[in-house]
This record gives structure tokens, sequence and C-alpha cells, in this order.
């Protein structure tokens, strides 16, 4: 029986957890606890988190010219989201 994986959850949705855990990194960054290592790692996870935050606010804002002007869809780009189902 084939294994049916939970659905995505869109970067809007994860927006916040997103922009909450980048604000810890940032805090244990500037405490300067961390190693050289650590710190390494927290800022790559922190580009990463940056960037997922930066494509929510993209797609929420697309999703907003699409709700404020319908009769232009063609100025508005498509989503990236995935397709579920098939």
């Amino acid at each position: 029986m084939p294994k049916t994986s939970p659905p995505e959850t869109s970067p809007v949705a994860r927006f916040e957890q997103s922009l909450e855990e980048l604000e810890q990194l940032v805090a244990k960054m500037e405490a300067g606890d961390l190693s050289l290592e650590q710190s390494l790692a927290a800022y790559e996870r922190g580009v990463g988190l940056y960037r997922q935050c930066q494509q929510a606010l993209e797609q929420a804002e697309l999703r907003v010219k699409l709700l404020t002007d319908p009769a232009r869809p063609e100025d508005a780009e498509p989503f990236d989201a995935p397709l579920h189902g098939g």
C-alpha cells in the first residue's frame, strides 16, 4: 500500500513560523555564544528562512493582486505551488 505524504503547507502559511525561527537565530548569533561552526550553520539556516519568507510575501502579494483586480489576471504571475492529486 503506497504511503501518502501529508499535504505540503504553503510558504504563506509557514511565514510566521519561519520569521519566528529567523528571529531566534539572529538573537543567538548576536549573543555571541555560538562557536564558529554553529554560527555558520545558523547563518545558512537563516538564509534559507529568509528566502522562504520572501517567497511567502511574493505569493501573498500575487494573491492580493488577483483578488483586487480579477479583470486583469494577465498582469499577475502564476504561482509555483505544487499541485496535489494525480
